[in-house]
């Protein structure tokens, strides 16, 4: 299991490499959830999403030879964008394989941040190529089965307790599980009696499924508009970490998240991924088992949306209001 010293390395080495994001306090969200809500923004992080902080922990404990191999990470989301950021500050090549569905913004920004991309037909095609990247001598730096990893996503754990430490309940979304085993990780040894929801939707379940079967369970597709969150499985190191350390894992439909983006836009003014506004329908469901006191917080895990993502979410919207 992480260890709270491993979090702590990690914290050091990404000092002056990623934002310290911000905690804001929200009046709008406060009332709605009926206690002291926060959002924690890494949509504000470099890349647009926590991605960077386990990218980063992960290279900068590569040897001279691994960094100068070059690394390679599959991705049709956030962790391309990370990986690929963190490579070029670090001064290694970054190879990101991608589905050939991966919306063009996307693939755009990962070429931005000087990575190469090689687009295969489906996710199953793009582990196999990153299985004979590795064999030719490139490092994997996998988006969540991976200690380092996941150790650099929980240092938002740290930071959120400094913010608030009489944190009561928190809601961290979960794709492949690494950002959630990270925090919890960090929360867990720190202050054990705080509340860690993990949130996923509808069609990008693998977490929920995985703890009903006992096991990890890989979906046939992924259905949800939270691309961001779409492992097809997640792994035995986050299964164990969820299993033994979060209480509850929450899941919501499109619809639902959708609503909750555009109310979250328009009333703290924030822009955040369906994978993120998820965490506010699972807020939603514990209003009534709070006190004005508590201190509650959600995670803005990223903020990657295109305007053609808004228009195409808004009409989900409205179809779940007829």
């Amino acid at each position: 299991m992480l260890s709270l010293d491993l979090i702590c390395q990690a914290r050091n080495r990404l000092r002056g490499l990623v934002h310290r994001t911000p905690l804001v306090h929200s009046a709008a969200l406060s009332t709605r959830l009926g206690a002291k809500a926060f959002l924690k923004l890494e949509c504000l992080q470099k890349t647009g999403s926590f991605k960077p902080r386990g990218a980063f922990n992960k290279m900068l404990s590569l040897t001279e030879d691994e960094r100068r191999r070059g690394i390679v990470a599959v991705s049709g989301g956030n962790h391309a964008q990370g990986a690929a950021y963190a490579a070029r500050q670090l001064g290694a090549s970054a190879l990101i394989v991608m589905p050939a569905g991966t919306p063009a913004n996307y693939v755009d920004a990962t070429r931005g941040y000087g990575a190469e991309v090689v687009l295969m037909p489906d996710i199953r095609a793009a582990f196999a190529e990153v299985a004979r990247q590795q064999a030719a001598g490139r490092v994997l730096v996998h988006p969540f089965d991976d200690p380092l990893v996941a150790a650099g996503q929980g240092t938002i754990g740290l930071e959120i307790l400094e913010d608030v430490p009489d944190l009561s309940e928190v809601y961290i979304s979960i794709g492949g599980g690494g950002l959630i085993s990270g925090i919890a990780a960090a929360l867990r040894s720190i202050k054990p009696r705080v509340k860690i929801i993990g949130v996923e939707t509808v069609g990008a379940d693998a977490m929920a499924k995985a703890l009903a079967a006992g096991r990890v369970v890989e979906l046939p597709a992924i259905t949800s508009i939270a691309r961001t969150l779409g492992a097809p499985a997640v792994s035995e190191f986050t299964l164990a970490h969820v299993k033994a350390m979060v209480d509850e894992v929450v899941v919501v439909s499109d619809a639902e998240t959708v609503e909750a983006l555009f109310w979250l836009l328009e009333r703290t003014k924030y822009l955040m991924e369906p994978a993120a506004a998820c965490c506010l329908v699972a807020a939603d469901r514990r209003t009534a088992q709070r006190n004005p006191q508590d201190h509650v917080v959600l995670l803005a895990c990223g903020g990657n949306v295109s305007v053609a993502d808004l228009c195409s979410y808004r009409s989900i919207g409205e179809m779940s209001r007829k």
